[in-house]
């Protein structure tokens, strides 16, 4: 697979070739309408199309699209250059833009077969793909695209919520499945435990639904905590509030140095739970951290989970990989197989993926990925690192028969004779309604013509893994910048798990946090977009971030300590501006280009350092 001819390109290089297909797709729709009756009478006549208000109208049609694509033109971010290291956003999938593209045309709603026989099939295939990717059985297995990450987080809590109820609707509608259980073993059941009992029970389902959180509220039950590590997004605090668990009851783990959830903090936040005879909802690791790209240790987590199942107690894992999950083809082959650590190294390096020098991925990042099999849910963000279109969030449940716990049947979309439809009435039993067609035709489209596999989406976001690398490096080897008569130093905050950078500058000599904050704070005013300014005004675009003790306690000292700047300082300051740069370009390595774009980056430092 040839990646340069998936993109439109940084300077539109493959635009004759999008344009030509857009043309042909936009005739292929036209003669579809034209062949639904086609002896019928046009209903817009040559006599309507000369008329004077009709011309005006059009031409007024024609003047507003001008007028907005002079705005978006003069006031949109430039997502599809290399030059672009702010945010997670990068240039389009071409296939995945013109199946969107095509498919707005036909504007199917996913909300039930009827009104989308086509691409709710599209749907739920895509969520098996992704299943397959993540690593679980396609045939127990269950996903969907979502709006966004939020949306797929929501559904899982919602469903690790309702789930948590079953046991005791249970034991109301059938005790002969839980005799002899205390209320306690009913609430440390395990998530796969639970599941085994709902596939027992599919024809009292609904019996059984009216005596859960479902028909009783929370209320009427203790659902637990829910614990996530400090880097998490802050939507999880929405989350806690939108389904009732409340924000007392999520719990914040410590992250290590390398900004990782702290196992050791999470296991002893678990006992003291256990012990204060509270119980514990789910467990929430975070693969791509939306601030610094960090991976959460999966594989200690689930290792977690099995030692306290040894001692009665349990809970659901769910991953929040809106951005990190699509990382996973990186390690996978065209089988869905995991490859040897070994052998996945010899290949990053053979097929001129990742150099083998940036000894990518280390075996924790290898093993935490490995572990998604043994999770029982994942978000998963197409409309990231899957580089499609916005809208395209994605949730995928390990066991399909979470739908039984918060499935509903409208009967405008659900009619006796028709049961064969279940399957396709996706607004039954997932959070959202109305929803886009579009959005998972370019999810399949991109996943049939890439493909979800290290030859594929692997050898894409492995090329942007290795820019990071290679920006990391470059800050590390070049770590000094004479202006005039200063001389200032950058800092890497560490190596990246995947491929978001964080650094700042500091003055040689300098050891106040806040004149630092404030020489950071500089820098990135000159390289972030402000409204009125023409993005051409741009070298480069980065973002940033605070840490404060408040999310962070004392983590960021390590990091302050390379920039000389003392402990009393953070004390007294409490918060470090930190410059950050996603490298979602696959233009970033020196593999497809003869630009060195980082290397202008770096002086573009320089020159940004002399003005200041």
């Amino acid at each position: 697979m040839n990646f340069e001819a998936l993109f439109l390109g940084p300077q539109a290089e493959n635009h004759k070739f999008f344009k030509e297909i857009l043309n042909f797709l936009i005739d292929e729709h036209v003669h579809w309408r034209r062949n639904f009756h086609p002896n019928d009478i046009q209903s817009i006549t040559l006599q309507d199309q000369g008329q004077e208000d009709f011309i005006t109208t059009q031409q007024k049609i024609q003047e507003t699209l001008l007028q907005l694509s002079s705005a978006l033109k003069q006031s949109s971010l430039p997502w599809h250059s290399p030059r672009y290291l702010g945010h997670m956003v990068s240039d389009l999938l071409m296939p995945a833009h013109l199946a969107y593209i095509l498919t707005m045309l036909y504007n199917p709603n996913n909300v039930a077969w009827e009104a989308s026989p086509a691409t709710t099939k599209l749907e739920l295939q895509v969520g098996i793909e992704l299943a397959q990717m993540i690593g679980f059985d396609k045939d127990k297995a269950f996903g969907h695209i979502t709006s966004g990450g939020t949306v797929a987080n929501i559904e899982a809590l919602w469903i690790a919520r309702n789930l948590k109820s079953i046991p005791f609707a249970i034991k109301k509608v059938r005790p002969d499945l839980v005799e002899g259980m205390s209320d306690k073993m009913l609430m440390n059941f395990s998530p796969r435990k639970t599941l085994e009992l709902v596939r027992m029970v599919d024809e009292q389902i609904d019996e059984i639904k009216k005596y859960s959180v479902r028909g009783e509220g929370v209320k009427s039950f203790e659902i637990g905590k829910v614990f996530v590590p400090g880097t998490r997004h802050y939507s999880w605090d929405k989350m806690v509030d939108i389904l009732g668990i409340g924000a007392n009851n999520l719990v914040v783990v410590n992250v290590t140095d390398n900004y990782r959830m702290d196992i050791n903090d999470l296991e002893k936040k678990i006992q003291e739970t256990i012990d204060n005879g509270e119980h514990i909802l789910a467990v929430v690791g975070v693969v791509g951290t939306t601030e610094e790209g960090t991976v959460d240790p999966i594989d200690e987590i689930v290792a977690l989970r099995k030692k306290f199942e040894a001692k009665g107690t349990s809970f659901y894992i769910h991953i929040d990989g809106a951005y990190g999950g699509y990382i996973r083809s990186l390690f996978i082959d065209e089988s869905y197989n995991f490859i040897p650590y070994n052998e996945l190294r010899h290949s990053l390096h053979e097929k001129k993926i990742i150099e083998e020098s940036y000894n990518y991925p280390p075996m924790e990042i290898y093993n935490s990925f490995k572990s998604f099999e043994d999770v029982d849910s994942v978000t998963i963000d197409p409309h990231k690192l899957g580089y499609i279109p916005y809208q395209a969030g994605a949730i995928v449940f390990r066991d399909k028969h979470v739908r039984n716990i918060i499935s509903y049947f409208a009967p405008y979309i659900f009619e006796e004779g028709n049961e064969y439809q279940n399957p396709l009435l996706l607004g039954s039993y997932i959070l959202e309604g109305s929803k886009s067609g579009a959005a998972a035709a370019a999810v399949w489209t991109a996943n049939k013509v890439v493909g979800l596999h290290l030859d594929g989406y692997g050898k894409i976001i492995g090329e942007s893994i290795e820019g990071a690398l290679r920006l990391y490096n470059m800050m590390i080897e070049r770590s000094e910048f004479k202006a005039k008569d200063k001389l200032y130093r950058i800092v890497p905050l560490l190596k990246p798990d995947t491929n978001i950078v964080m650094y700042a500058f500091n003055e040689v000599g300098n050891e106040s946090l806040e004149e630092m904050n404030i020489l950071n704070r500089n820098i990135k005013e000159k390289l972030y977009y402000k409204p009125g300014k023409f993005a051409q005004q741009y070298e480069f675009m980065i973002s940033s971030t605070s840490f404060s003790f408040d999310d962070y306690k004392d983590i960021p000292l390590h990091f302050l300590k390379k920039l000389s700047i003392p402990e009393s300082e953070w004390k007294k300051t409490q918060e470090v501006f930190i410059l950050r740069s996603t490298i979602m370009s696959p233009y970033l390595t020196l593999d497809f280009t003869e630009i060195d774009y980082l290397s202008k980056l770096f002086e573009c430092f320089e020159k940004i350092l002399l003005e200041i």
